[in-house]
């Protein structure tokens, strides 16, 4: 056994511990359960970005504190401390509820990570805000340590989100980058007649896996992993949204449109990559990524 080597083995080991397995469910189903998927739930997600929310809200609260902290050590304006560290607890609020609704919709072993990046940060956001207190009451002194404690903390927790975000993927688009992987130009997938009538299957195109749907004597094409962690898509539900006919993620509800792959519902943010698709005489499907 080897013994602990740093956060790289701290986070590792997070990944792997059951212990939080039973609070993280719970928890995990009550958002879930209380936001349901519409737009708060696709605003929080970061739908209408086309990115994360998390991230960028989580950087601005961070900045303020960091920067806080450069004023407190150089004494130069504890009137602008406390305003940077007012903004960054006002901020904290909103990228709470953002990371809140993501991480409710990640794998376990994130969630185990997430959970614990999740405490660091109300830690931190708890010692941040007595700080204020502090300093508002005349207590300097006392206010610069517990600021200086607190972007400790929050250190750790940025730590840990860097791990969730780099580490393990979370918020990353999970889609295969299909120029790259498919030559330019029409590729044979199958025959048409041998797809059943309005049911979803995978096909297989080189490296990729697609979607493939039959309507009638036409066929829609989308590569098959979900861009939110990569959920088969061909085993997801067709529903209609707005009018659109969509597809649902079987993992975690993402829904994408048909018609051109975009998001309709997250947790996704990125779509899903859209293949264009023509039928040759003998009925064989050609397709290629849409360069739209």
């Amino acid at each position: 056994m080897h013994g602990f080597t740093g956060p790289v083995d701290l986070a590792v080991r997070l990944e792997k511990s059951t212990v939080m397995d039973k609070p993280i469910k719970s928890l995990a189903t009550a958002v879930r359960g209380k936001l349901r998927p519409g737009k708060l739930r696709d605003l929080l997600h970061g739908v209408p970005t086309g990115k994360p929310l998390h991230p960028p809200l989580a950087t601005i609260s961070l900045g303020c504190w960091f920067s806080a902290a450069v004023l407190d050590l150089t004494s130069i304006d504890p009137r602008a401390a406390r305003l940077l560290l007012t903004v960054g607890i006002g901020n904290a609020l909103p990228t709470a509820a953002a990371g809140l609704t993501d991480w409710s919709s990640l794998h376990r072993e994130q969630q185990r990570v997430g959970l614990v990046h999740m405490l660091a940060n109300v830690t931190a956001l708890g010692l941040f805000t007595a700080s204020v207190l502090s300093r508002v009451s005349g207590r300097e002194r006392a206010g610069r340590a517990l600021s200086f404690a607190g972007l400790a903390v929050g250190g750790l927790g940025a730590y840990l989100g860097g791990h969730l975000a780099y580490r393990l993927a979370a918020g990353a688009n999970h889609a295969p980058q299909v120029t790259h992987l498919v030559p330019l130009g029409w590729h044979d997938l199958c025959m048409l007649n041998d797809l059943p009538q309005g049911r979803p299957v995978a096909r297989r195109l080189g490296y990729i896996q697609l979607f493939v749907l039959r309507h009638g004597d036409g066929v829609t094409v989308l590569a098959d992993r979900c861009p939110h962690l990569a959920g088969p898509l061909h085993q997801g539900r067709l529903v209609v949204e707005d009018g659109e006919v969509c597809v649902v993620c079987p993992w975690h509800g993402s829904t994408f449109r048909l018609d051109d792959g975009a998001v309709e519902h997250g947790p996704a943010t990125a779509p899903a990559p859209v293949f264009e698709t023509r039928i040759r005489k003998d009925g064989m499907i050609q397709v290629r990524p849409s360069l739209t």
